[in-house]
């Protein structure tokens, strides 16, 4: 069992920031953290991840938040953060935070829903223009 808990979502103006938090608790072990977000209308789609068990931290993020949003971790407080900088209202969706629980996963699955089997609820970000 593993529980995700996200936090720190709300209403920001373009060119603003924000941080997610999602603290992650349960006996079944959790290798790896992702973000998802799901925009109105759209489908759910991968935002970026970050292993938990090793010492170098392998990231990968998709392509319209590189170089704005920065995942890091918290092994000691069980939590991945998502620093959001620089939105724009594309950016409005809800964020999901997600647990692969599986110790190895196929390289390129990492994007895809299917590689991670906890989920938390889901936070909005609402970016106004």
């Amino acid at each position: 069992q593993v529980e995700l808990i996200e936090s720190g979502g709300g209403l920001v103006q373009a060119g603003g920031s924000l941080r997610l938090s999602c603290v992650h608790s349960g006996r079944t072990s959790r290798y790896a953290m992702a973000w998802f977000r799901r925009a109105p209308g759209k489908e759910r789609e991968f935002v970026a991840r970050i292993t938990l068990r090793w010492n170098a931290d392998t990231i990968f993020y998709a392509d319209p938040v590189k170089g704005r949003f920065t995942i890091s971790r918290d092994n000691a407080k069980n939590t991945v953060y998502l620093q959001m900088n620089s939105l724009s209202p594309e950016d409005t969706a809800v964020y999901y935070c997600a647990a692969q629980v599986t110790p190895t996963i196929p390289y390129n699955s990492y994007p895809t829903t299917s590689s991670y089997t906890a989920w938390g609820q889901g936070i909005q970000v609402t970016v106004s223009s």
